[in-house]
């Protein structure tokens, strides 16, 4: 009898120990398919941020051993560096109209392609190709569709008595054709739009409809605010992108930032830093700078989202 509940007894501990081993086996098939991405993650991402941030205080300029300067870079970049200044005066300015616009341009052709009408496909295709080309070849393109001398939008503007500009060679329209081309790529950021309003439920328009509500009226009190994660998301995302810009006014003004440093974005400074000057810590400096001026404004922007963005999962349980 007591050999029969031994045995009884052991029997749950083996099936036990057999459970444990099949759950330690999972995880460690689980962790074996994701070891890529970690080491990636490591070596790719957090090791060289770890190393600029390190040689933020250091005077490297690649071709010496670096020396420790302790905080000098960051008091040449905000007391003596005329530029740095400049740069972030062009870069605050770029940000914020092309965020802008492209958040409004791209949400009306949102609103437009949302119909279901024939055909509709062709032109969210057409708007979306924009997005999916080489940013070199584009920016290419638009410095032809530039040019003051042969440009296709002066002839556009000849054609109806107007004097074009020298878009790209004033200083007082350079930065505005930036913005303007930035406005041509919001595509991916349509269809973004497109999916939120496709997700909105119909019942309540009807229930607006019913109550009265016209075209405004419902844009602007079921339209906006069950968008409004949507708006939060592009907001975002996009700002970060601005403030990355590089490859557009590296193509458009040759990697100067000309006219008169009139395009000088922060990406570009830092690029000319790094790889023209050869001065890596000031550099490395500079990158922890943006990096510092980003998070702050996307916890400022998070931190005042409750104000005006509607999560209806929230809503509900309340």
């Amino acid at each position: 009898m007591r050999k029969r509940i031994q045995k009884k007894q052991k029997e749950p501990r083996h099936q036990q120990s057999i459970s444990q081993r099949k759950k330690k086996y999972a995880a460690f098939e689980g962790y074996l398919f994701i070891a890529p991405w970690i080491l990636g993650f490591l070596f790719f991402q957090i090791g060289p941020m770890l190393f600029s941030f390190i040689m933020s205080f250091t005077g490297w300029k690649m071709i010496n051993v670096p020396q420790f300067v302790g905080l000098k870079n960051y008091e040449n970049i905000f007391f003596h560096d005329e530029i740095f200044i400049t740069s972030i005066q062009v870069t605050l300015k770029y940000v914020f109209f092309s965020v802008t616009l492209s958040l409004v341009v791209s949400l009306m052709l949102a609103l437009l392609l949302n119909s279901k009408l024939k055909g509709m496909y062709l032109f969210r295709t057409l708007f979306y190709i924009p997005s999916v080309v080489s940013g070199v070849a584009l920016s290419l393109v638009w410095v032809w569709f530039l040019n003051g001398d042969f440009g296709i939008l002066n002839f556009i503007l000849s054609a109806i008595g107007i004097q074009g500009p020298d878009w790209l060679g004033d200083p007082s329209y350079a930065l505005w054709s930036l913005i303007m081309m930035s406005v041509f790529g919001v595509g991916g950021t349509m269809v973004i739009f497109l999916a939120g309003l496709q997700n909105i439920p119909q019942y309540l328009y009807e229930s607006a409809m019913i109550d009265g509500a016209n075209g405004f009226q419902k844009f602007y009190k079921v339209t906006l605010p069950i968008l409004s994660p949507t708006i939060l998301f592009n907001m975002i995302t996009m700002i970060i992108g601005a403030f990355r810009t590089f490859t557009q006014v590296y193509i458009i003004t040759d990697g100067s930032g000309g006219p008169l440093n009139a395009t000088m974005l922060y990406a570009l400074y830092l690029y000319k830093k790094a790889f023209k000057y050869m001065e890596m810590g000031y550099a490395s400096a500079l990158a922890w700078i943006l990096f510092a001026i980003i998070l702050v404004l996307t916890l400022i922007i998070f931190k005042f989202s409750k104000y005006w963005v509607y999560y209806e999962a929230e809503q509900e349980k309340r």
